[in-house]
């Protein structure tokens, strides 16, 4: 990713999928995958979000120890989760199976 507000971003609408739908298996990857790619490309060690009227805020504690925060249009960030939310359909959740070799005999 190019820019670190870019990764915040990315993780952060993904996430707010992720947390609302704690069954979709597929949300709680890409978040965790976004979230690796803060902690390995951009050094973030930790991430506090705010949600104040219509603006989501993110601060972010950098390895040397320097925060940094994005604000973010709460419209933007909830894209995503709206849409689906509105054609549910379209967005079946992969839960995820445990299978065992007893279901393979």
């Amino acid at each position: 990713m190019r820019s670190l507000q870019d990764a915040v971003y990315n993780w952060l609408t993904i996430q707010l999928v992720a947390d609302k739908r704690p069954e979709d298996r597929s949300a709680r990857e890409t978040a965790k995958l976004f979230r690796e790619i803060l902690s390995e490309d951009h050094q973030v060690t930790d991430i506090q979000i705010e949600v104040k009227e219509d603006r989501y805020f993110v601060t972010c504690e950098v390895m040397d120890h320097k925060a940094r925060t994005f604000q973010f249009p709460k419209e933007l960030i909830e894209t995503i989760y709206n849409q689906i939310m509105k054609e549910p359909e379209k967005y079946p959740t992969f839960e995820e199976t445990e299978s065992s070799e007893e279901d393979h005999e």
